[in-house]
């Protein structure tokens, strides 16, 4: 399955990105693609949520729902797909403190099975999870430094 590896370095403390990291319900805000996050369920250190995304570049709107864990001591988050147009969604966040900021690393592991779909297009999927790992973590990145 195709893997994207994503991160950027903070200036914000870990807990700080943390917090704006589990926001996700207002990741459309800064994210193009992303039409809606809403909230179905949080109890504890699990978030249920649902989003809606765009894909232009195929004509598609994509939905899925996906559980995340946090886990608070670690300060990391996994998550994966519970339903959804997606075959297979899922990955890791880790905050990991470097002096005064953070390192931010966003994993994400995927499958999108489009019928008749082929190796240019399978590149151009990529690219474009790729671009919106980038653009989650700008966004992370922005709230957190402006929070300080």
């Amino acid at each position: 399955m195709p893997e994207v590896h994503s991160e950027v370095v903070v200036d914000a403390p870990p807990a700080r990105v943390y917090e704006v990291a589990k926001e996700v319900e207002s990741f459309p805000e800064f994210l193009p693609n992303v039409e809606e996050v809403s909230i179905r369920e949080r109890e504890g250190n699990r978030t249920v949520s649902e989003w809606v995304a765009l894909v232009p570049e195929f004509r598609r709107t994509i939905r899925w729902v996906e559980e995340d864990v946090w886990d608070d001591a670690e300060m990391r988050c996994k998550f994966h797909l519970l339903s959804g147009d997606w075959d297979s969604y899922e990955g890791e966040w880790s905050f990991a403190p470097e002096g005064e900021r953070t390192r931010v690393r966003l994993d994400i592991v995927y499958e999108y099975d489009v019928p008749l779909i082929g190796p240019l297009i399978k590149k151009l999927l990529h690219k474009l999870v790729t671009r919106n790992a980038e653009e989650t973590l700008t966004g992370v990145r922005a709230r957190a430094e402006a929070r300080g």
